[in-house]
Protein backbone atom coordinates (compact mmCIF):
# COMPACT_ATOMS: atom_id res chain seq x y z
CA UNK A 1 0.00 0.00 0.00
CA UNK A 2 1.42 3.45 -0.92
CA UNK A 3 2.79 5.51 1.97
CA UNK A 4 1.41 9.05 2.50
CA UNK A 5 4.53 10.44 0.81
CA UNK A 6 4.13 8.07 -2.14
CA UNK A 7 0.46 8.97 -2.48
CA UNK A 8 1.39 12.67 -2.52
CA UNK A 9 3.97 12.02 -5.24
CA UNK A 10 1.40 10.09 -7.27
CA UNK A 11 -1.16 12.88 -6.90
CA UNK A 12 1.42 15.42 -8.08
CA UNK A 13 2.29 13.19 -11.05
CA UNK A 14 -1.36 12.80 -12.07
CA UNK A 15 -1.99 16.53 -11.72
CA UNK A 16 1.02 17.23 -13.92
CA UNK A 17 -0.07 14.64 -16.46
CA UNK A 18 -3.57 16.12 -16.61
CA UNK A 19 -2.10 19.52 -17.37
CA UNK A 20 -0.37 18.11 -20.46
CA UNK A 21 -3.20 15.95 -21.78
CA UNK A 22 -4.69 17.08 -25.08
CA UNK A 23 -8.20 15.85 -24.21
CA UNK A 24 -10.19 13.37 -22.10
CA UNK A 25 -9.30 10.24 -24.12
CA UNK A 26 -5.63 11.08 -24.62
CA UNK A 27 -3.68 7.81 -24.46
CA UNK A 28 -6.52 5.60 -25.68
CA UNK A 29 -5.65 3.64 -28.84
CA UNK A 30 -8.46 2.65 -31.20
CA UNK A 31 -8.25 0.37 -34.24
CA UNK A 32 -11.17 1.31 -36.45
CA UNK A 33 -12.66 -1.06 -39.09
CA UNK A 34 -15.73 1.09 -39.75
CA UNK A 35 -17.24 2.71 -42.83
CA UNK A 36 -20.14 4.94 -43.87
CA UNK A 37 -21.68 6.63 -40.78
CA UNK A 38 -22.51 4.80 -37.54
CA UNK A 39 -19.02 3.46 -36.82
CA UNK A 40 -17.16 6.48 -38.20
CA UNK A 41 -19.31 8.81 -36.09
CA UNK A 42 -18.33 6.85 -32.99
CA UNK A 43 -14.62 7.00 -33.83
CA UNK A 44 -14.96 10.64 -34.83
CA UNK A 45 -16.23 11.37 -31.30
CA UNK A 46 -13.30 9.42 -29.88
CA UNK A 47 -10.77 11.26 -32.06
CA UNK A 48 -12.30 14.60 -31.10
CA UNK A 49 -11.89 13.54 -27.46
CA UNK A 50 -8.18 12.91 -27.99
CA UNK A 51 -7.99 9.18 -28.73
CA UNK A 52 -5.49 7.84 -31.25
CA UNK A 53 -7.64 6.32 -34.01
CA UNK A 54 -6.19 4.14 -36.77
CA UNK A 55 -8.73 3.64 -39.55
CA UNK A 56 -8.34 0.43 -41.57
CA UNK A 57 -9.93 0.62 -45.03
CA UNK A 58 -10.29 -1.78 -47.92
CA UNK A 59 -8.06 -1.32 -50.95
CA UNK A 60 -10.84 0.68 -52.59
CA UNK A 61 -11.43 2.76 -49.47
CA UNK A 62 -14.48 3.65 -47.42
CA UNK A 63 -17.39 4.20 -49.85
CA UNK A 64 -18.06 7.44 -47.97
CA UNK A 65 -15.07 8.87 -49.88
CA UNK A 66 -17.30 8.86 -52.98
CA UNK A 67 -20.27 10.70 -51.46
CA UNK A 68 -21.11 14.39 -52.07
CA UNK A 69 -20.04 17.08 -52.15
CA UNK A 70 -16.84 16.29 -54.08
CA UNK A 71 -14.04 18.83 -54.52
CA UNK A 72 -10.55 18.07 -55.83
CA UNK A 73 -11.12 14.36 -55.36
CA UNK A 74 -12.18 14.79 -51.74
CA UNK A 75 -15.57 14.19 -50.14
CA UNK A 76 -17.12 16.64 -47.70
CA UNK A 77 -19.14 13.73 -46.32
CA UNK A 78 -15.99 11.73 -45.60
CA UNK A 79 -14.26 14.74 -44.05
CA UNK A 80 -17.16 15.34 -41.65
CA UNK A 81 -17.12 11.80 -40.25
CA UNK A 82 -13.41 10.93 -40.38
CA UNK A 83 -11.33 13.80 -39.09
CA UNK A 84 -8.49 12.96 -36.72
CA UNK A 85 -7.89 9.39 -37.87
CA UNK A 86 -4.69 7.95 -39.26
CA UNK A 87 -5.41 5.81 -42.31
CA UNK A 88 -4.21 2.41 -43.46
CA UNK A 89 -5.50 0.55 -46.51
CA UNK A 90 -5.16 -3.23 -46.40
CA UNK A 91 -6.38 -6.27 -48.27
CA UNK A 92 -7.93 -7.98 -45.26
CA UNK A 93 -8.36 -11.19 -47.26
CA UNK A 94 -4.61 -11.77 -47.02
CA UNK A 95 -3.05 -13.51 -44.03
CA UNK A 96 -0.28 -10.92 -43.88
CA UNK A 97 -2.78 -8.05 -43.63
CA UNK A 98 -4.55 -9.91 -40.82
CA UNK A 99 -1.20 -10.37 -39.06
CA UNK A 100 -0.57 -6.62 -39.32
CA UNK A 101 -3.96 -5.94 -37.74
CA UNK A 102 -3.25 -8.41 -34.93
CA UNK A 103 0.00 -6.59 -34.18
CA UNK A 104 -1.85 -3.28 -34.05
CA UNK A 105 -4.55 -4.73 -31.83
CA UNK A 106 -2.10 -6.37 -29.44
CA UNK A 107 -1.54 -3.07 -27.61
CA UNK A 108 -4.82 -1.34 -28.55
CA UNK A 109 -7.50 -0.40 -26.05
CA UNK A 110 -10.46 -0.56 -28.42
CA UNK A 111 -11.46 -2.22 -31.70
CA UNK A 112 -14.58 -0.97 -33.49
CA UNK A 113 -16.14 -2.52 -36.58
CA UNK A 114 -19.43 -2.24 -38.45
CA UNK A 115 -19.26 -4.97 -41.06
CA UNK A 116 -22.23 -7.23 -41.69
CA UNK A 117 -22.08 -9.86 -38.90
CA UNK A 118 -19.78 -12.72 -39.86
CA UNK A 119 -17.30 -10.71 -41.92
CA UNK A 120 -14.83 -10.14 -39.06
CA UNK A 121 -14.79 -13.89 -38.37
CA UNK A 122 -13.93 -14.49 -42.00
CA UNK A 123 -10.97 -12.12 -41.56
CA UNK A 124 -9.86 -13.89 -38.35
CA UNK A 125 -10.71 -10.79 -36.33
CA UNK A 126 -13.88 -11.69 -34.49
CA UNK A 127 -14.11 -11.41 -30.71
CA UNK A 128 -13.08 -15.03 -30.18
CA UNK A 129 -9.86 -14.46 -32.10
CA UNK A 130 -9.02 -10.97 -30.85
CA UNK A 131 -9.48 -11.62 -27.16
CA UNK A 132 -6.68 -14.19 -27.51
CA UNK A 133 -4.50 -11.49 -29.09
CA UNK A 134 -5.39 -8.96 -26.39
CA UNK A 135 -7.38 -10.19 -23.36
CA UNK A 136 -7.88 -6.63 -22.09
CA UNK A 137 -9.39 -5.45 -25.37
CA UNK A 138 -12.73 -3.65 -25.55
CA UNK A 139 -14.31 -4.65 -28.87
CA UNK A 140 -17.44 -3.00 -30.22
CA UNK A 141 -19.43 -4.35 -33.16
CA UNK A 142 -21.98 -1.99 -34.68
CA UNK A 143 -24.56 -3.47 -37.03
CA UNK A 144 -28.01 -2.70 -38.34
CA UNK A 145 -29.91 -5.60 -36.78
CA UNK A 146 -27.55 -7.02 -34.15
CA UNK A 147 -25.13 -9.94 -33.92
CA UNK A 148 -27.77 -12.53 -33.00
CA UNK A 149 -31.28 -13.42 -34.19
CA UNK A 150 -32.94 -14.49 -37.45
CA UNK A 151 -32.25 -11.15 -39.18
CA UNK A 152 -28.71 -10.64 -37.89
CA UNK A 153 -26.85 -11.76 -41.03
CA UNK A 154 -28.74 -9.36 -43.28
CA UNK A 155 -26.93 -6.23 -44.49
CA UNK A 156 -28.56 -2.96 -43.56
CA UNK A 157 -28.39 0.80 -43.48
CA UNK A 158 -30.01 3.46 -41.31
CA UNK A 159 -33.36 3.42 -43.10
CA UNK A 160 -33.50 -0.38 -42.84
CA UNK A 161 -33.14 0.00 -39.07
CA UNK A 162 -35.82 2.69 -39.05
CA UNK A 163 -38.17 0.36 -40.93
CA UNK A 164 -37.62 -2.67 -38.68
CA UNK A 165 -37.74 -0.63 -35.45
CA UNK A 166 -41.19 0.82 -36.06
CA UNK A 167 -39.80 4.36 -36.19
CA UNK A 168 -40.50 4.76 -39.90
CA UNK A 169 -44.01 3.41 -39.34
CA UNK A 170 -44.70 6.37 -37.04
CA UNK A 171 -43.75 9.07 -39.56
CA UNK A 172 -46.03 10.51 -42.19
CA UNK A 173 -49.64 11.61 -42.52
CA UNK A 174 -52.50 9.71 -40.87
CA UNK A 175 -53.86 8.06 -44.01
CA UNK A 176 -50.70 8.32 -46.07
CA UNK A 177 -47.57 6.20 -46.54
CA UNK A 178 -44.63 6.18 -44.12
CA UNK A 179 -42.13 8.96 -44.72
CA UNK A 180 -38.35 9.09 -44.88
CA UNK A 181 -36.90 11.20 -42.10
CA UNK A 182 -34.41 12.92 -44.39
CA UNK A 183 -31.38 12.11 -42.25
CA UNK A 184 -29.48 9.15 -40.84
CA UNK A 185 -30.29 9.83 -37.19
CA UNK A 186 -30.16 6.10 -36.42
CA UNK A 187 -26.54 5.95 -37.56
CA UNK A 188 -25.55 9.05 -35.64
CA UNK A 189 -27.34 8.03 -32.45
CA UNK A 190 -26.00 4.47 -32.58
CA UNK A 191 -22.49 5.86 -33.01
CA UNK A 192 -23.08 8.05 -29.94
CA UNK A 193 -24.53 5.13 -27.96
CA UNK A 194 -21.48 3.06 -28.95
CA UNK A 195 -19.19 5.85 -27.74
CA UNK A 196 -20.95 5.82 -24.38
CA UNK A 197 -20.76 2.03 -24.12
CA UNK A 198 -17.06 2.00 -25.03
CA UNK A 199 -16.13 4.71 -22.53
CA UNK A 200 -18.14 2.84 -19.86
CA UNK A 201 -16.28 -0.38 -20.71
CA UNK A 202 -12.94 1.44 -20.53
CA UNK A 203 -13.87 2.73 -17.08
CA UNK A 204 -14.78 -0.82 -16.07
CA UNK A 205 -11.42 -2.04 -17.36
CA UNK A 206 -9.54 0.76 -15.60
CA UNK A 207 -11.08 -0.46 -12.34
CA UNK A 208 -9.80 -4.00 -12.83
CA UNK A 209 -12.73 -5.43 -14.76
CA UNK A 210 -10.84 -6.49 -17.89
CA UNK A 211 -11.89 -6.34 -21.53
CA UNK A 212 -15.29 -7.17 -23.00
CA UNK A 213 -17.37 -7.34 -26.15
CA UNK A 214 -20.09 -4.82 -27.04
CA UNK A 215 -22.94 -5.62 -29.46
CA UNK A 216 -24.50 -2.33 -30.61
CA UNK A 217 -27.25 -2.23 -33.23
CA UNK A 218 -29.23 0.47 -34.98
CA UNK A 219 -32.35 -1.61 -34.34
CA UNK A 220 -31.88 -1.55 -30.56
CA UNK A 221 -31.04 2.15 -30.43
CA UNK A 222 -33.90 3.16 -32.71
CA UNK A 223 -36.41 0.98 -30.86
CA UNK A 224 -35.43 2.70 -27.61
CA UNK A 225 -36.66 5.96 -29.17
CA UNK A 226 -40.23 4.80 -28.58
CA UNK A 227 -40.47 6.84 -25.40
CA UNK A 228 -44.18 6.11 -25.15
CA UNK A 229 -45.43 3.78 -27.88
CA UNK A 230 -44.32 0.39 -26.56
CA UNK A 231 -45.61 0.69 -23.01
CA UNK A 232 -48.81 2.40 -24.20
CA UNK A 233 -49.62 -0.50 -26.52
CA UNK A 234 -48.74 -3.14 -23.92
CA UNK A 235 -50.30 -1.51 -20.86
CA UNK A 236 -53.54 -0.80 -22.71
CA UNK A 237 -53.88 -4.44 -23.69
CA UNK A 238 -53.59 -3.45 -27.34
CA UNK A 239 -56.44 -0.96 -27.13
CA UNK A 240 -54.12 1.96 -27.87
CA UNK A 241 -52.20 1.22 -31.07
CA UNK A 242 -49.44 3.69 -31.99
CA UNK A 243 -50.05 4.95 -35.52
CA UNK A 244 -48.91 7.70 -37.81
CA UNK A 245 -50.57 10.90 -36.67
CA UNK A 246 -49.32 13.49 -39.14
CA UNK A 247 -48.96 16.98 -37.67
CA UNK A 248 -50.28 15.99 -34.24
CA UNK A 249 -48.98 13.68 -31.53
CA UNK A 250 -50.68 10.28 -31.33
CA UNK A 251 -51.63 10.29 -27.65
CA UNK A 252 -51.32 13.72 -26.01
CA UNK A 253 -52.46 17.22 -26.85
CA UNK A 254 -51.82 19.96 -27.54
CA UNK A 255 -48.57 18.82 -29.15
CA UNK A 256 -48.31 19.45 -32.84
CA UNK A 257 -47.45 21.52 -35.88
CA UNK A 258 -49.54 24.53 -36.81
CA UNK A 259 -49.31 26.83 -39.79
CA UNK A 260 -49.05 30.56 -39.25
CA UNK A 261 -48.68 32.75 -42.29
CA UNK A 262 -46.39 31.00 -44.74
CA UNK A 263 -44.57 28.72 -42.31
CA UNK A 264 -45.04 26.18 -39.54
CA UNK A 265 -44.36 26.25 -35.82
CA UNK A 266 -44.47 23.57 -33.15
CA UNK A 267 -46.48 24.08 -29.94
CA UNK A 268 -46.14 21.85 -26.86
CA UNK A 269 -48.42 22.69 -23.90
CA UNK A 270 -48.88 19.40 -22.06
CA UNK A 271 -47.75 20.33 -18.54
CA UNK A 272 -48.30 23.45 -16.41
CA UNK A 273 -48.12 25.44 -19.66
CA UNK A 274 -51.62 24.22 -20.54
CA UNK A 275 -53.13 26.84 -18.23
CA UNK A 276 -50.98 29.52 -19.86
CA UNK A 277 -52.22 28.50 -23.30
CA UNK A 278 -55.86 28.53 -22.18
CA UNK A 279 -55.48 32.08 -20.89
CA UNK A 280 -53.77 33.18 -24.11
CA UNK A 281 -56.58 31.68 -26.19
CA UNK A 282 -59.19 33.24 -23.88
CA UNK A 283 -60.49 29.76 -23.04
CA UNK A 284 -59.99 29.71 -19.29
CA UNK A 285 -63.23 27.74 -18.90
CA UNK A 286 -61.33 24.74 -20.28
CA UNK A 287 -59.35 24.59 -17.02
CA UNK A 288 -62.46 23.28 -15.24
CA UNK A 289 -63.83 21.28 -18.16
CA UNK A 290 -63.43 17.48 -17.62
CA UNK A 291 -62.94 17.06 -21.37
CA UNK A 292 -59.58 18.80 -20.95
CA UNK A 293 -58.59 17.50 -17.51
CA UNK A 294 -55.35 15.83 -18.62
CA UNK A 295 -53.23 15.38 -21.77
CA UNK A 296 -55.02 12.13 -22.75
CA UNK A 297 -58.50 13.69 -22.38
CA UNK A 298 -57.33 16.71 -24.32
CA UNK A 299 -56.11 14.42 -27.08
CA UNK A 300 -59.62 12.94 -27.36
CA UNK A 301 -60.87 16.47 -27.94
CA UNK A 302 -57.85 17.83 -29.74
CA UNK A 303 -59.79 19.02 -32.79
CA UNK A 304 -61.47 21.68 -30.67
CA UNK A 305 -58.13 22.72 -29.21
CA UNK A 306 -56.48 22.83 -32.63
CA UNK A 307 -59.29 24.96 -34.03
CA UNK A 308 -58.84 27.47 -31.23
CA UNK A 309 -55.06 27.58 -31.76
CA UNK A 310 -55.46 27.98 -35.52
CA UNK A 311 -58.00 30.77 -35.06
CA UNK A 312 -55.61 32.62 -32.75
CA UNK A 313 -52.67 32.12 -35.12
CA UNK A 314 -54.78 33.54 -37.97
CA UNK A 315 -55.06 36.80 -36.02
CA UNK A 316 -51.26 36.94 -35.69
CA UNK A 317 -50.30 35.96 -39.24
CA UNK A 318 -46.56 35.68 -38.59
CA UNK A 319 -44.88 32.60 -37.10
CA UNK A 320 -41.95 34.45 -35.54
CA UNK A 321 -44.29 36.91 -33.84
CA UNK A 322 -46.54 34.05 -32.68
CA UNK A 323 -43.58 32.22 -31.14
CA UNK A 324 -42.52 35.38 -29.31
CA UNK A 325 -46.01 35.83 -27.84
CA UNK A 326 -46.26 32.14 -26.88
CA UNK A 327 -42.81 31.70 -25.39
CA UNK A 328 -41.65 35.06 -24.11
CA UNK A 329 -44.97 36.57 -23.07
CA UNK A 330 -46.89 33.47 -21.96
CA UNK A 331 -44.30 30.75 -21.22
CA UNK A 332 -45.83 28.27 -23.66
CA UNK A 333 -43.10 26.15 -25.34
CA UNK A 334 -43.09 26.80 -29.09
CA UNK A 335 -40.60 27.15 -31.93
CA UNK A 336 -40.56 27.96 -35.63
CA UNK A 337 -39.68 25.03 -37.90
CA UNK A 338 -36.32 26.05 -39.38
CA UNK A 339 -34.60 24.73 -42.47
CA UNK A 340 -30.87 23.94 -42.51
CA UNK A 341 -29.67 27.35 -43.83
CA UNK A 342 -31.79 29.12 -41.19
CA UNK A 343 -30.25 26.99 -38.44
CA UNK A 344 -26.73 27.72 -39.69
CA UNK A 345 -27.38 31.48 -39.74
CA UNK A 346 -29.39 31.75 -36.50
CA UNK A 347 -27.63 34.02 -33.93
CA UNK A 348 -28.20 31.52 -31.11
CA UNK A 349 -26.68 28.64 -33.07
CA UNK A 350 -23.74 30.80 -34.09
CA UNK A 351 -23.08 31.83 -30.49
CA UNK A 352 -23.44 28.24 -29.30
CA UNK A 353 -20.89 27.17 -31.89
CA UNK A 354 -22.92 24.22 -33.17
CA UNK A 355 -21.49 24.85 -36.64
CA UNK A 356 -17.77 24.23 -37.01
CA UNK A 357 -15.66 25.33 -39.96
CA UNK A 358 -12.89 22.86 -40.74
CA UNK A 359 -10.10 23.31 -43.24
CA UNK A 360 -8.85 20.57 -45.52
CA UNK A 361 -5.66 21.06 -47.59
CA UNK A 362 -7.32 19.80 -50.77
CA UNK A 363 -11.02 20.43 -50.15
CA UNK A 364 -10.77 23.88 -48.57
CA UNK A 365 -13.03 25.16 -45.82
CA UNK A 366 -16.30 23.38 -45.11
CA UNK A 367 -18.89 23.79 -42.37
CA UNK A 368 -19.97 20.70 -40.43
CA UNK A 369 -21.95 20.07 -37.24
CA UNK A 370 -19.63 20.56 -34.26
CA UNK A 371 -19.27 17.94 -31.58
CA UNK A 372 -22.21 18.17 -29.16
CA UNK A 373 -19.94 17.21 -26.26
CA UNK A 374 -18.50 20.15 -24.35
CA UNK A 375 -15.80 19.80 -21.70
CA UNK A 376 -14.91 22.66 -19.39
CA UNK A 377 -11.32 21.40 -19.07
CA UNK A 378 -10.93 21.32 -22.86
CA UNK A 379 -13.02 24.18 -24.25
CA UNK A 380 -11.31 24.38 -27.65
CA UNK A 381 -11.75 21.71 -30.34
CA UNK A 382 -8.66 19.84 -31.49
CA UNK A 383 -7.22 20.68 -34.90
CA UNK A 384 -7.90 17.51 -36.87
CA UNK A 385 -7.58 16.46 -40.51
CA UNK A 386 -9.24 13.73 -42.55
CA UNK A 387 -6.71 11.42 -44.15
CA UNK A 388 -6.06 10.33 -47.71
CA UNK A 389 -6.55 6.63 -48.46
CA UNK A 390 -3.52 4.73 -47.16
CA UNK A 391 -1.82 7.96 -46.10
CA UNK A 392 -0.19 6.47 -43.00
CA UNK A 393 0.63 2.97 -44.27
CA UNK A 394 4.39 3.37 -44.03
CA UNK A 395 4.29 5.39 -40.82
CA UNK A 396 2.21 2.84 -38.91
CA UNK A 397 4.03 -0.17 -40.33
CA UNK A 398 7.31 1.45 -39.32
CA UNK A 399 6.02 1.79 -35.77
CA UNK A 400 5.28 -1.93 -35.83
CA UNK A 401 8.87 -2.69 -36.81
CA UNK A 402 8.50 -3.21 -40.55
CA UNK A 403 11.51 -2.14 -42.63
CA UNK A 404 11.32 0.00 -45.76
CA UNK A 405 11.98 -3.16 -47.76
CA UNK A 406 9.10 -4.96 -46.03
CA UNK A 407 6.76 -2.08 -46.77
CA UNK A 408 7.82 -1.92 -50.41
CA UNK A 409 7.17 -5.66 -50.77
CA UNK A 410 3.72 -5.37 -49.20
CA UNK A 411 2.94 -2.55 -51.58
CA UNK A 412 4.20 -4.49 -54.58
CA UNK A 413 2.19 -7.57 -53.61
CA UNK A 414 -1.03 -5.54 -53.47
CA UNK A 415 -1.55 -5.96 -49.73
CA UNK A 416 -1.43 -2.20 -49.20
CA UNK A 417 -3.74 0.29 -50.87
CA UNK A 418 -3.36 3.98 -51.53
CA UNK A 419 -5.04 6.84 -53.33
Amino acid sequence: MPTPRTRLQLERFHRGHLMTRKHVLDGVKVVDFTHYVAGPHCTRLMAEAGAEVIKIEALTGDTARQLPVQKNGRSGYFIQHNRGKRAMSLDLRSQEAQDICHKLIKDADVVIENFTPGIMKKYNMDWEALQKVNPDLVMCSISCLGQEGPLSKLPGFDYIGQAYSGVMGMTGQVDGPPALSGMAFGDISTGAHAYGAIVSALYHKANGGGGQYLDMSLLDCLFSYHEMNVQVYDASGGQLVPKRSGHQHSFVAPLGLFKCGDRYLIIVAIGPQWANLCKLLDREEWLDDPRFADPVSRNENRDEISEAIEAWLATIGDAEKAVKILVEDNHVPAAPVLDVPEVMEHPHMVQRGIIQTVSDPEYGDVKIPASPMRFSAFPEPLELQASILGQHNAEILGELGYSNEDIARLDQEGILGKA
